[in-house]
């Protein structure tokens, strides 16, 4: 069922639309080195081999979990004598993030000299899995997950060309199949295959299609960009006072296998960050939750941060602290640093150190910092502090400040 033309081909419009510089060069049969980065069943093979055809080149393929370098040498000697006798190479290397700084090494000078042509296909985001060298050697192409609407359009053209035999496949479970495939042909494609090989009455219906797929695959991978997207997604909707949308993401990382002391430490940094003096409960239950994680562990734990991320989310919010230590380290990062007033330091060192307590309210107007830094504010609470708005103003008051 794989597509073997540009016609057929579904989806990547973005990268493959009419006049578009990747469509060009493949209908040209002019192919360049390029890395493909995209999620899994989006097309990233099948457009590797549209490419070594447009080209009438040979296409060299390996997966990069099998392939070391004495393999490559191999890929690259075949490479050369198709090129003393005038055809192309096109060496498909399939998870090139798997490949070390050494192995990727091996093939710049291959491509450099145009002895192959490379097509890498990556899960993982390119940046921070291939060489720098290697990436300015070729283009890096992103291609998006598959639309409900690209996966019915496989799915009935798999159906028209007689892949389900004489099996009745009915609407509702195609739709299913599309729907809850997270974008991945491939899968969709197996469990119809499945299902249609199973149907006890030729007729596939929606129960069978959902029993053939069995449950929504979730596209995770906690070294990747799904790893940050989807923490930095839980942070801005727990930022954002919507429990809803933070238990969403909490599951999403449970069901995917997230760590999670991870998930802890970032609550308890969102805490402080995020909300800070407005709700100093907020610290003590993140915390907490991250103590459940450690003495408890999953699945029970489960409940400690979903509690946690309910309250986080429901707490007042403010960045008082961020942006009050921010300031004083910029503060400080301009202007360096000094010693400390010599009433102040240890040691019985200076003398005529004004001890607070000695004083009604246990406040003393002695100046504490340093002169260079005297008078110097950074720490402003905003209105979901007032409480300490009006405590601060009445010790600076009495303070003479």
């Amino acid at each position: 069922m794989r597509p073997s033309t540009l016609e057929e081909f579904v989806g990547q419009e973005h990268l493959l639309g009419p006049g578009s510089a990747l469509r060009l060069a493949i209908e040209q049969g002019r192919p360049h080195s390029m890395i493909l980065y995209g999620p899994p069943g989006s097309g990233k093979t099948t457009l590797a081999r549209i490419i070594s055809s447009s080209a009438n080149a040979a296409l060299e393929e390996q997966s990069a979990v099998q392939t070391g370098r004495a393999e490559v040498r191999a890929v690259i000697a075949r490479a050369q004598e198709r090129r003393r006798a005038g055809r192309g190479t096109v060496f498909f290397l399939d998870e090139i993030h798997r490949f070390n700084k050494a192995q990727q090494d091996a093939l710049l000078p291959a491509v450099e000299e145009g002895v192959v042509t490379l097509i890498g296909a990556t899960t993982e985001n390119p940046s921070f899995e291939v060489n720098r060298a290697l990436l300015s050697r070729t283009r890096v192409y992103e291609l998006s997950e598959l639309t409900e609407q690209h996966v019915l359009v496989l799915l009935r053209r798999a159906l028209e060309r007689g892949e389900c035999g004489e099996a009745l496949v009915e609407e509702d479970a195609l739709r299913m199949l599309a729907a809850r495939c997270s974008g991945d042909a491939r899968t969709a494609l197996g469990a119809l295959e499945l299902a249609c090989k199973t149907a006890p009455a030729g007729t596939v219906d929606l129960t069978l299609a959902e029993d053939a797929l069995q449950r929504r695959i979730i596209h995770y991978d906690k070294k990747a960009d799904s790893h940050y997207d989807t923490i930095s997604a839980w942070i801005k909707a727990t930022r954002g006072s919507d429990p809803d949308a933070s238990l969403y993401y909490l599951a999403v990382m449970l069901e995917a296998g997230e760590d999670p002391r991870f998930m802890a430490r970032r609550m308890v940094i969102l805490a402080s960050e995020d909300i800070g003096n407005a709700d100093p409960g907020a610290l003590t239950i993140a915390t907490a939750a991250a103590a459940a994680v450690e003495h408890v562990g999953l699945p029970e734990c489960q409940f400690a941060l979903a509690q946690a991320a309910i309250y986080l989310s429901l707490a007042p919010k403010s960045d008082a602290a961020k942006r009050a230590i921010g300031a004083a380290r910029e503060f400080v990062r301009d202007r360096g640093a000094e010693p400390p007033p010599l009433q102040l330091r240890s040691g019985g060192r200076g003398k005529g150190y004004d001890n607070p307590h000695a004083h009604p309210g246990h406040v003393s107007s002695q100046e504490l910092a340093p002169d260079g830094a005297a008078g110097a504010r950074f720490y402003e609470p905003d209105e979901a502090e007032r409480q300490l708005a009006a405590q601060l103003a009445e010790i600076r008051r009495a303070r003479g400040r």
